[in-house]
C-alpha cells in the first residue's frame, strides 16, 4: 500500500489515506483501517512528506562499496545523526541553498518508517516494527561540515530549512533488498545503487537504535548513501528515484 499526506486544493485541508488507481482514500490517520471521507483524484490535491518524523535520524558509512572506496571498516552498530524537524520537506518543494552552506550534496537514499514503539527489540521484532519505506533526499553542506577541524558538524551541515526530502509516498508492501536508489539531476542519472549493498539491513538497523533510544510511530530513519553523491547549485532539478515507492523531486534555489 502506498501511504500519502497532501493537502486539498480546493481549501488547504490536510488528508492522510492511500493511493490507488490515482486516487487518494482518506484514512483517520498513517497505517488506520478506518476511512475518513470519499477518495479525491491525485489531481485535486498536493502531495507532501508522508510523515511528519518525531525523530529523523540519518545513517553515515552503510554501503559496502563507499566504505571500500574511501578505506572505511564495516560498523557493527549504526553511526548517526538528526536533522532537525525544521529540515523536512516533500515532494516538489523548492529547497534553498544559503550563502553560508557552500558546497552542497545530494545523498539519495532509502528511509525506513517506524509503525509500532519498539525499545531493546530483536531484529526479528524490528522486522515487525517498521511500517514502510520511502524515498529520502539528504542534503549536505559539506562546507559546514568539515568547517572546523576539532569537531565534524552533522547536525548544523545537514538541518538547514529544506536538506530533508521524503516523499512522495511510504510503501508498505515492498521488498526492501531488492530495490534500486537513483537519483537525477537535470534529468541525467548522477547515482544508482543498490540497496541490497547495505552494511546494516534494516531489521538489524532498527533493533540496534532501540538498544540506544525508544523509536516511536512515524520516526525515520534515512539508511545512508553509496557512491555517486554530488554538488547540486540553484537553477538545478534534483530528483530522487526508487521504482517501486516512486519519484521524489526537488528544485534548488538561491536565497531571495
Amino acid at each position: 500500500m502506498k501511504w500519502a499526506r497532501a493537502t486539498k486544493k480546493s481549501d488547504g485541508a490536510e488528508v492522510t489515506g492511500v493511493i490507488v488507481d490515482d486516487m487518494l482514500h482518506p484514512h483517520q490517520a498513517l497505517g488506520s483501517d478506518q476511512r475518513a471521507g470519499e477518495a479525491i483524484p491525485l489531481a485535486d490535491v498536493t502531495l507532501l512528506a508522508p510523515v511528519v518524523p518525531g525523530k529523523f535520524i540519518g545513517l553515515w558509512n552503510n554501503f559496502k562499496a563507499a566504505a571500500e572506496k574511501n578505506g572505511l571498516e564495516h560498523p557493527e552498530h549504526p553511526l548517526y545523526f538528526f536533522k532537525a524537524d525544521t529540515s523536512l520537506t516533500g515532494p516538489g518543494a523548492t529547497v534553498v541553498v544559503p550563502a553560508d552552506a557552500g558546497r552542497v550534496v545530494f545523498e539519495g537514499e532509502l528511509g525506513i518508517v517506524i509503525g509500532k514503539t519498539c525499545k531493546d527489540v530483536s531484529p526479528d521484532e524490528a522486522r515487525d516494527a517498521i511500517f514502510g519505506y520511502t524515498c529520502v533526499n539528504d542534503f549536505t553542506s559539506l562546507t559546514i561540515l568539515n568547517a572546523d577541524p576539532s569537531f565534524p558538524q552533522w547536525t548544523r551541515a545537514k538541518s538547514y530549512d529544506g536538506f530533508g526530502v521524503i516523499g512522495p509516498v511510504i510503501e508498505t508492501e515492498v521488498d526492501w533488498s531488492a530495490l534500486t536508489i537513483s537519483v537525477l539531476v537535470n534529468d541525467r542519472q548522477r547515482q544508482s545503487y543498490p540497496a541490497a549493498d547495505m552494511i546494516l539491513p534494516p531489521e538489524q538497523i532498527v533493533s540496534c537504535l532501540s538498544r540506544d533510544m525508544t523509536l516511536n510511530p512515524g520516526d525515520l530513519i534515512a539508511c545512508g548513501t553509496s557512491l555517486g553523491a554530488a554538488p547540486v547549485k540553484p537553477g538545478m532539478a534534483v530528483e530522487v528515484v526508487i521504482d517501486e515507492i516512486g519519484r521524489l523531486p526537488v528544485s534548488m534555489a538561491a536565497p531571495e
